[in-house]
């Protein structure tokens, strides 16, 4: 059996990663796990969770699909890609995924140009048809400023800890991320992981959620050729 652990982001669940997760819950003889994070799903909880919280979690679910597969794959998106990152220096999974992961946020230019057209889109009154728009307001709304400090301190303390990545490692990122620097983030990561195998794509158009765009189908196509070969 192949076990896949897919990690979501800072303030998301595990519903976030479903478009993956339920993909890859397709194929026949594979046991895929995407487990929401603690204090994930409401602000009180995030007030309560610390990075410490987040690492243990994934280890946990880690430890528990190497016991029951015969390989492990690792899947982490945003902050999740940095988590999924420690897991694979640590433990003997096989293969590593990293969608539009945040070894380093916020891409100023980015919001700008989105800010831009959510300010069109308002003058039109479509901003309430904006899945985008909708998704980061409440994100900004629910989001304690403890919680931000401990997303700051994962990603402090899960960078030195890229050099012992090993496994063959697939970086997926889009060029219109306004969470994550593309080329700054996508860039480190490539040339920091020691893994002799690794690849990088970038997708000219998405944001940081790649499959709420047009670049979906390609994208699980990507996922798909590298986990399968």
């Amino acid at each position: 059996m192949i076990g896949c652990l897919c990690i979501h982001g800072f303030t998301g669940e595990a519903k976030e990663v479903e478009p993956l997760t339920n993909f890859l819950k397709q194929k026949k003889g594979w046991l895929v796990y995407s487990p929401t994070l603690p204090g994930h799903g409401s602000k009180e909880g995030l007030r309560k969770a610390n990075f410490k919280h987040w690492l243990y979690a994934a280890e946990v679910a880690a430890e528990e699909l190497l016991k029951r597969c015969e390989k492990v794959y690792v899947i982490g998106f945003s902050m999740g890609g940095m988590i999924a990152s420690y897991v694979a220096a640590k433990y003997p999974i096989h293969k590593l995924i990293l969608l539009s992961c945040s070894a380093y946020y916020l891409n100023p230019k980015q919001i700008i140009q989105d800010m831009k057209g959510w300010i069109i889109e308002g003058w039109r009154g479509e901003l309430e048809n904006d899945i985008l728009y909708k998704l980061y307001r409440r994100k900004i709304k629910d989001t304690p400023v403890k919680a931000t400090v401990e997303f700051a301190k994962t990603v402090y303390k899960t960078r030195p800890i890229l050099q012992k990545v090993k496994v063959p490692t697939l970086i997926i990122q889009g060029e219109c991320d306004g969470l994550v620097p593309p080329k700054k983030s996508a860039e480190y990561l490539y040339e920091m992981i020691s893994s002799t195998e690794k690849q990088l794509y970038y997708f000219k158009n998405s944001k940081h959620y790649i499959w709420l765009g047009e670049d979906r189908d390609d994208l699980l196509d990507i996922i798909n050729h590298f986990l399968e070969n």
